[in-house]
């Protein structure tokens, strides 16, 4: 079959090619209308009770997580240069057009009791009008007993002081949101730089943008590297720049249509997605390197072209196209997860290994049968000292030293065993961002003054309209507040209580001692300044009545407490919860009120549990699916046996080394081990379909055929090896720690591989001598692989011609 393939495209080459390249045509303009994401929604189901709920929540009271903080730290807040300076900034940012409502100390809101009316009448506290620095000392210690605005938009231990900038969710939803994150960034940059005080950017909003930017400027860094890098590699092995520029047509190729595939999908780039054309890199050219040594050891051997493109296209047909699949294998496993990042990074990775076996078929033989045959210099490698040595050196472990390369082996397991005890589970919000990085260490500044900018919500349903208003319901929810407050990893929470009690200390004309719920007897003269009675509660059209009526549903059936936290990581958020839901339970009875958690932190803690249970399952479906290739292509127990004991170390090693050091399994690093797995098992279906072919010409000499395998195989192994390696540890680069992890722990997986697959995996093979004569001899245990004799180029449509 694969002669007669080998036929087919040397006969239709110029048509394959010309097809292939109007298909590239199409792939780039699809490539070309890629967009960004970054979801954390996206990883949990959508039939998940976290996620039903958090949709249920964002119908009652819109969605969570779309404010941007602003903070800063300084014992000048109220000197005037300064306060009217940051009045301006607030004018600025709100003229932004993404910029829906502020809420800020300039910004701030007192409610002042008007008897007449009977009306409590919102306005701002500090006016434009404001005439100089007595004025504002005045102000500032009217602002100071407003008890709602204490931990919320200043601390007063640590002089820091806090705005809130609530954006539009739809533009932050688009590209367009770029464009917002530089000018907020630009105009608080512009008041940093005047008065020398830092100025500090977080919240979800700004997270998720400047991770998004990061990781479209890491997917064009890295696509130029690992270009640039395979290049120069492969040039070092072949010396010949047409072998490197065919690699690099074919890479470049698999990396449009890889892009492409993510817009006809109809998904957009993630943090996962994006690595994706690097990978297409990466696997791609070991594909090359496996034709264009097959190529240039066959011309070496009889000299004849044509020969030579069969016998490749014959001989590393089968090879390449397994090695793809079992790679595509590990990828593509991810498509059976309940995660919908996962599942979009399984289907496009899948597909492109795929697409990137195809296009090397074609690509390859087609061009190479118009170029002239290789000059000597282009296939010296095949005779490289250097490597010589290391391969005799290898032989000599194999031969000589088997008990020593076991010993070694059981002790490094032994070890990594014990490592694997250590490995924990844990993610974070920003998980990915360096210590070092300013977004990172300004969300430590909130978190430090503020105690988080992360958002959590608690929808309190009372299952009765008007439920909310009810004084004993407003009692609970107060109690609920001081209850989160006291935790450490919890800011003061807002409710509609908070409103009520602002409005019951305004009733007492600022009385700071009255900040509190309202009892019997104040409900009677209350009511008629909160106007909690009746339609007009509605239809009231003070700052106030809306402050309040956003914590409430239409109904007033259903209470919203909003929290900012700490970024405290998937595995304490769990139990901090666990902790709450008794305290919650005993304050709220369960017969009369439905407490729900909800809100992107705990979105994002279910979606890392997703990830990181959806990765342990697919590995173990991509080991299962990786045995069945292996049966089928050696038809032998034994040989299955043989296969996966080099590549189960090397993911075991890995994950010793993870415990170690103390690298976290969180979805990135969990990663390593179905990517590691895809690609480690190619190196033994080469090495092991080469025995096979092999051992015919050695008269069933197991030894002899073993070492003439190390050696001739061994060879692009290495080569093929190091620009994995080379590939990988790109990502070691990146600013996400997860990638790096990725990469170099891909990269340290994938070299152990190696060293396994060119001494366990032979030694194996001698040490089952015996068994594996007896089934040659019986002619199993190649037959599936050289069923064809050579036959004729002119049968098979193909000119024999130099």
């Amino acid at each position: 079959m694969w002669q007669r393939l080998a036929g087919f495209v040397l006969k239709f080459r110029l048509p394959l090619l010309l097809l292939l390249l109007a298909g590239t045509g199409v792939m780039a303009y699809f490539a070309s209308k890629v967009q960004m994401s970054y979801d954390y929604v996206a990883t949990i189901p959508h039939d998940n009770p976290k996620y039903l709920e958090y949709q249920e929540f964002k119908k009652k009271f819109g969605g969570d997580g779309n404010m941007l903080v602003l903070g800063v730290q300084t014992d000048k807040f109220f000197t005037e240069d300064f306060f009217r300076d940051y009045m301006q900034l607030n004018r600025d940012l709100k003229k932004i057009s993404a910029v829906e409502n502020i809420l800020s100390v300039p910004m701030a809101i007192n409610l002042v009791k008007n008897d007449s009316t009977q009306k409590l009448e919102a306005g701002l506290l500090f006016k434009d009008s404001i005439t100089g620095q007595a004025q504002i000392d005045s102000l500032a210690d009217v602002f100071k007993t407003l008890l709602f605005y204490k931990g919320l938009l200043y601390n007063p231990e640590t002089k820091a002081y806090l705005m809130a900038i609530y954006v539009n969710k739809d533009v932050f939803n688009s590209p367009a949101r770029t464009k917002v994150v530089a000018e907020i960034t630009k105009l608080a940059k512009a008041f940093e730089e005047k008065h020398y005080t830092d100025v500090h950017l977080s919240g979800l909003p700004l997270i998720r943008t400047v991770m998004a930017v990061k990781v479209a400027d890491e997917l064009k860094l890295f696509l130029k590297i690992s270009f640039l890098l395979t290049g120069l590699i492969l040039f070092l092995f072949f010396r010949s720049f047409g072998a490197v520029l065919m690699s690099m047509i074919v890479v470049a190729i698999g990396v449009v249509w890889s892009v492409a595939t993510i817009v006809m999908m109809g998904y957009k780039i993630t943090l996962l997605t994006g690595l994706i054309p690097s990978l297409i890199v990466v696997i791609g050219i070991p594909n090359c390197v496996y034709f264009l040594s097959k190529y240039h050891t066959e011309y070496a051997r009889h000299a004849n072209k044509t020969r030579a493109l069969v016998r490749m296209i014959q001989r590393m047909g089968i090879v390449t196209l397994f090695t793809n699949l079992t790679a595509a294998i590990g990828f593509g496993v991810f498509c059976f997860t309940n995660s919908a990042i996962l599942k979009e990074f399984g289907v496009v990775a899948g597909l492109n290994i795929m697409f990137i076996f195809l296009i090397s078929f074609i690509f390859l033989p087609s061009v190479l049968s118009y170029l002239p045959p290789p000059k000597t210099k282009h296939t010296n490698y095949l005779d490289s000292g250097f490597f010589g040595k290391v391969l005799d050196f290898l032989t000599t472990l194999v031969f000589k030293y088997r008990k020593s390369v076991y010993l070694v082996s059981i002790v490094l397991v032994g070890l990594s065993l014990v490592g694997m005890t250590r490995l924990k589970s844990v993610g974070y919000m920003l998980d990915d961002i360096p210590k070092t990085d300013k977004l990172f260490m300004d969300l430590k500044f909130f978190e430090s003054n503020f105690k988080g900018v992360m958002p959590l919500e608690i929808a309190v349903d009372t299952k009765k309209k008007n439920g909310v208003v009810n004084l004993q319901t407003l009692n609970k929810l107060d109690e609920l507040t001081q209850l989160i407050s006291s935790q450490p990893d919890f800011a003061r929470p807002l409710s509609v209580v908070e409103g009520i009690k602002f409005a019951k200390q305004a009733y007492y004309n600022g009385d700071s001692a009255n900040y509190a719920v309202p009892n019997q007897f104040d409900l009677g003269f209350l009511a008629p300044y909160l106007r909690m009675k009746g339609a007009a509660a509605t239809g009231a059209n003070t700052t106030f009545s809306k402050l309040v009526a956003s914590f409430m549903d239409s109904t007033k059936q259903v209470a919203r407490v909003s929290v900012n936290m700490k970024d405290v990581g998937s595995q304490r958020l769990p139990l901090l919860m666990d902790s709450l839901q008794p305290k919650v339970a005993e304050i709220f009875d369960t017969a009369h009120y439905k407490v729900t958690f909800t809100g992107t932190s705990i979105i994002f803690q279910e979606g890392t549990r997703f990830i990181i249970n959806g990765l342990t399952e697919s590995i173990l479906l991509a080991f299962v699916l990786i045995m069945f290739c292996m049966l089928y292509l050696f038809r032998s127990w034994r040989m299955l046996i043989i296969s996966l004991i080099p590549n189960i170390i090397p993911l075991v090693v890995t994950a010793g080394v993870m415990g170690w050091i103390g690298v976290a399994l969180k979805p990135s690093t969990v990663l390593v081990f179905s990517v590691a797995l895809g690609i480690a098992i190619d190196v033994t279906i080469r090495f092991l379909v080469n025995f096979k072919q092999e051992l015919p010409h050695h008269n069933l000499d197991i030894s002899a055929t073993v070492k003439q395998t190390i050696h001739e195989t061994g060879l692009s192994i290495i080569y093929t090896s190091l620009i994995l390696f080379a590939g990988f540890m790109i990502f070691s680069f990146s600013e996400f720690g997860g990638t790096k992890a990725l990469g170099w722990l891909t990269s340290l997986t994938l070299i152990v591989a190696m060293i396994t697959n060119l001494t366990i995996l032979p030694a194996l093979l001698l040490w089952m001598e015996k068994a594996l004569l007896k089934k040659a001899r019986k002619q199993e245990l190649w037959k599936p692989l050289d069923e064809e004799e050579d036959i004729e180029m002119s049968k098979l449509g193909v000119d024999d011609k130099e």
